[in-house]
């Protein structure tokens, strides 16, 4: 069963220190630009196989397509270590994730600088 809403907003307050904390390492580890942006979400996944909570991290590069990050782990718990395999993962195009479709990027109301 999953959380009420005010359950699930109090959590996102309460982890907003490390989920600031690790957007700093992942831009690090990444070798981001400041033309970059990022985004760091936790999300609860109910997919078969999927872990209970999952980390995401949007990846968006200038003038590449956005990159989804997805690590198994609740944000306090993400390493930088899990960052660059799921770097790999997604380039590889495996479950660490992979580029959005543009359709979804619209969507999701995320678009790259161009």
């Amino acid at each position: 069963m999953f959380p009420s809403l005010k359950a699930l907003r109090l959590r996102v307050r309460e982890q907003a220190p490390a989920r600031q904390a690790l957007a700093a390492r992942a831009r690090r580890v990444l070798a981001l630009a400041e033309a970059d942006a990022l985004s760091v979400t936790e999300i609860a996944c109910t997919d078969p196989g999927c872990p209970d909570t999952e980390t995401v991290i949007l990846v968006m590069r200038a003038r590449v397509p956005t990159r989804a990050l997805k690590i198994g782990k609740p944000i306090e718990a993400v390493t930088d270590a899990d960052v660059l395999d799921a770097e790999r993962e997604a380039e590889k195009g495996g479950h660490g994730g992979g580029d959005l479709p543009s359709s979804r990027r619209r969507v999701e109301g995320l678009r790259h600088p161009r």
